[in-house]
């Protein structure tokens, strides 16, 4: 028996894993199979510590020496720490949610007699679910003495908290007896990153670009070890369409604003920043985006020591959308400069957001710098829900400088409530006789 687990254990380290053994089930009667358990992981790379001394102290060039010596260390760089040899981890370790947790299973037949029927059973236990992972639920016909039926599992770990790992044998003697047992290995999941997200409204005022949100999602590494971030990609949902931006623009290609190198060292945190702007079908319809809408999911894969990968998705992000009120008053056309005293157009989109039909009057009250032109208490007619309508209006200002516009009043007759609206937009008033002089 212990020839054939050190023929195993030798042909898994070959092959770049580890096996940690957790015991074996004591014998309940005779003859009785032993289930081996163990846990299969990378090796890592074989650390040493330097010791390394001036030619002039006593010990001399002994440390270089045997530094030299030392069958771990790399030629003609003995003072690192790091070697190249491989070393297979001497204790179970951490398992992180979105990891892949694999496990090798052994039932041995110790005794010297035939057992037949033999069924072994795999699940793992979480607080929400029992997942089967045998491979093949069929029974073996019969196990010789000194001989093993083997089993490699796998299963991506989705949940953090304690998990415990069933297994469970069946068999039947030769004298015709059936019998079974069950042996529990319980395990923490641990939490490899910390997900922070924020959002970031953005109202535009011009008719060829919609409103905007910006998400803003701060991964912070709370493990022991350095991760390399593979990816990091918003999925959006259906009423938005999406643009990462986290590279910065070349002639050639986009390069990564954290470097060609994308390794988050233990404890450290990265901010990526995406662009979520509404459809055109979604966008139209004020009624639509409104209230808690949902935005998309993150979708984070890295890898770890010498290439196990990890993936991580979020539940479906959500955000409060800005409430308009009944009526949205936003701006198309504006420019950016305008002339003292000289009349310049605007023009601005009324929008229903309430669930009734709307019959609106347009009241536009003059301020100490900004006069509008036209006719005020104008009728603009009914408005349906979600339905909007071009308001293109003339204005001037007779105050140099950035000047507010304000002084706009919607009154819908029906329910004879009035919307104003003040601080609309800006605009930078020049005087371009004093241009000319200059």
């Amino acid at each position: 028996m212990e020839v054939n687990q050190a023929k195993q254990e030798h042909l898994l380290a070959l092959k770049g894993l580890h096996m940690e053994i957790s015991g074996k089930f004591p014998t309940l009667c005779n003859p009785n199979p032993n289930v081996y358990l163990m846990r299969l992981t990378k090796p890592t790379l074989f650390t040493n510590m330097p010791v390394t001394c001036e030619d002039r102290d006593l010990p001399g060039d002994l440390f270089g020496r045997l530094m030299k010596e030392d069958p771990s260390t790399i030629r003609g760089a003995e003072a690192l720490m790091l070697g190249e040899l491989l070393t297979l981890p001497q204790n179970f370790g951490n398992i992180f949610l979105g990891e892949t947790f694999s496990s090798y299973i052994s039932v041995h037949n110790d005794s010297s007699q035939v057992v037949k029927d033999i069924l072994v059973k795999a699940d793992l236990q979480t607080s929400s679910q029992r997942l089967n992972l045998s491979a093949s639920n069929n029974a073996v016909t019969e196990l010789k003495p000194d001989s093993c039926i083997d089993d490699v599992i796998h299963h991506e770990v989705k949940e953090i908290g304690t998990h415990i790992l069933v297994c469970a044998v069946s068999y039947t003697t030769q004298a015709g007896e059936k019998l079974y047992f069950r042996k529990f290995f319980k395990f923490q999941v641990l939490k490899p990153l910390d997900v922070k997200t924020k959002f970031y409204n953005a109202e535009s005022d011009l008719s060829s670009v919609t409103d905007e949100v910006f998400l803003e999602a701060q991964i912070q590494n709370i493990t022991t070890s350095s991760m390399f971030m593979e990816k990091v990609s918003l999925e959006s949902s259906m009423m938005y369409n999406v643009a990462e931006l986290n590279t910065v623009e070349t002639e050639d290609e986009g390069t990564s604003t954290f470097g060609k190198m994308s390794y988050l060292q233990p404890m450290d945190t990265r901010q990526y920043l995406y662009c979520l702007k509404p459809k055109p079908e979604f966008a139209e319809k004020a009624g639509v985006i409104k209230g808690v809408t949902v935005i998309g999911k993150l979708d984070i894969v890295w890898k770890t020591n010498l290439g196990e990968r990890g993936r991580l998705q979020t539940s479906q992000l959500q955000r409060m959308a800005p409430g308009y009120g009944d009526v949205r008053l936003s701006l198309e056309m504006i420019p950016d400069t305008v002339n003292l005293e000289e009349p310049f157009d605007i023009t601005c989109k009324i929008t229903n957001c309430s669930e009734r039909t709307m019959d609106l009057v347009l009241e536009m009250c003059n301020t100490c710098s900004i006069h509008w032109c036209g006719v005020s208490g104008r009728q603009l007619g009914k408005v349906s829900p979600s339905a909007s309508l071009a308001l293109p209006l003339k204005l001037l200002s007779s105050v140099q400088g950035l000047q507010s516009i304000s002084g706009l009043r919607l009154t819908d007759t029906f329910l004879k409530r009035t919307y104003e609206y003040d601080d609309i937009a800006q605009v930078c008033v020049v005087c371009p006789y004093m241009s000319r002089e200059s």
